[in-house]
């Protein structure tokens, strides 16, 4: 296991330590050095050379990509602006259905919930074509609520949260109708208390899912400004390494932060959802 997470993990440690390396320097570890034997005369080839530790740390590549490059911050702007009504929406959103499924009594409700799940499991992919032509016909293409709308709904943090709920015995609620509480009540002072790692789960899930989005952007979004952050390393190009380590490092900080912070809460809501009686 040690050996596997010290595989994942080098990907991460080798962007944030070449970040502080100067372009030259990385032009010099990252070209083919040497020359191979089965090459011939006046070919290129060799090897990488991978350093974790700089011989020189620089911070111009964060100057460029904070000072230099505006875009970078805009489109940082964008993603935040987008992702955060998304994890808002779709957390309440997600509360009430949940509770709904899991705690209240209505004709269809297996069947409904079962159409949920069949939602999430379909692929962006599968519903690119449905959701575009919806989209067009609201006036919503080129808009950021052409992807904020379908985020706050989607069928995922109904499903996870619906795992929390089912599992908190039906006595408490039962006590608390016999003092007269309504289904509001029960539902914020009851249940919400009692999902908490549930929701930092949820949190996390949906940060981590919704910051890298490619395909909705890249889809509904024609005007590069406005755009998310996830699309502007696709720009980078190969004379601009040192500042694509960079934007890659502080593209990463974010959820880093946010997974370091909610650790504890996201291990036992990742636990407890799978939970049966």
């Amino acid at each position: 296991m040690l050996v596997i997470a010290a595989m994942m993990l080098f990907p991460i440690v080798i962007t944030f330590t070449n970040s502080l390396m100067t372009e030259q320097e990385i032009g010099y570890n990252y070209d083919l050095i040497g020359k191979m034997p089965h090459l011939e005369a006046g070919e290129k080839g060799g090897y990488v050379n991978l350093k974790l530790i700089p011989d020189w740390v620089s911070f111009e590549q964060y100057a460029a990509i904070l000072i230099e490059t505006p875009v970078f911050l805009k489109m940082f702007w964008n993603s935040v602006f987008m992702v955060t009504p998304i994890i808002v929406g779709q957390t309440i959103v997600a509360s009430y259905a949940a509770y709904a499924f899991a705690k209240l009594r209505f004709r269809g409700r297996d069947k409904l919930f079962f159409i949920y799940l069949m939602a999430m499991l379909m692929p962006f992919q599968v519903t690119l074509v449905p959701n575009y032509m919806i989209a067009d016909r609201l006036g919503l293409l080129n808009t950021a609520a052409a992807i904020i709308l379908p985020g706050i709904f989607s069928a995922f943090g109904v499903f996870m949260l619906r795992q929390f709920m089912i599992h908190i015995p039906s006595s408490y609620i039962e006590a608390a109708k016999m003092d007269g509480a309504g289904q509001l009540r029960i539902f914020h002072k009851i249940i919400l208390p009692q999902i908490q790692p549930g929701l930092a789960a949820l949190i996390v899930l949906l940060f981590v899912d919704y910051w890298n989005m490619v395909e909705q952007p890249l889809i509904f979004l024609e005007d590069s400004f406005k755009q998310p952050l996830s699309l502007y390393l696709l720009r980078i190009n190969l004379e601009a390494r040192g500042v694509g380590f960079a934007a890659s490092a502080l593209y990463m900080s974010p959820m880093i932060l946010l997974f370091l912070y909610a650790e504890s809460y996201f291990h036992r809501g990742i636990q407890l959802s799978g939970i049966k009686e």
